[in-house]
């Protein structure tokens, strides 16, 4: 994958993460959740926003930590700081040099309930991969707890490229 399609990809799951904010209200963007401690909206959108955060910062240093997220409780609960962040995060992909894509790094990632963090080689570009995967991931079931609280997203938001793909090739065979 080259860095432009990755920029693509990136500002493309970005650009969903907007939506999101740009339909939902503050007042259900924090919502705590019956039935569900500890989530909302907001807590969904902002472990997506850690993710991206993480691999800028390991970007820059040659490590990538997903454990040391930020867990910011006020993008949890703010809508609009949460679209600052989501602004910030793209502007800082966008000034990502060409050839940062290719660097090897290592990522560090706890995997194991009971074992210490994992370290992998990895390159930049699998983890952007990683990251979009994951956001998608938390915007199918962002989308469900949208469905609930009565906001309607569009039919491809939370849905994988590949999914997306398969359902034309599928429908048009």
């Amino acid at each position: 994958m080259s860095s432009p399609s990755l920029l693509c990809a990136v500002e493309d799951v970005l650009q969903q993460g907007r939506l999101l904010l740009r339909t939902v209200n503050a007042e259900l963007y924090a919502l705590p959740l019956d039935g569900l401690p500890g989530t909302s909206i907001g807590g969904h959108y902002r472990h997506v926003l850690d993710h991206f955060q993480c691999l800028l910062v390991g970007l820059r240093g040659g490590e990538i930590n997903y454990d040391q997220r930020r867990r910011d409780p006020h993008v949890e609960r703010s809508l609009e700081y949460a679209l600052e962040v989501t602004e910030q995060i793209s502007a800082e992909f966008a000034a990502i040099p060409e050839e940062s894509w290719r660097l090897d790094c290592a990522v560090i990632y706890s995997v194991g309930y009971d074992a210490p963090p994992e370290t992998a080689r990895t390159n930049a570009a699998r983890e952007v991969m990683f990251c979009i995967g994951h956001a998608i991931h938390h915007y199918a079931i962002l989308k469900l707890l949208c469905a609930n609280l009565g906001v309607k997203l569009p039919y491809t938001f939370g849905v994988a490229p590949s999914t997306l793909k398969h359902l034309e090739t599928s429908t048009a065979a």
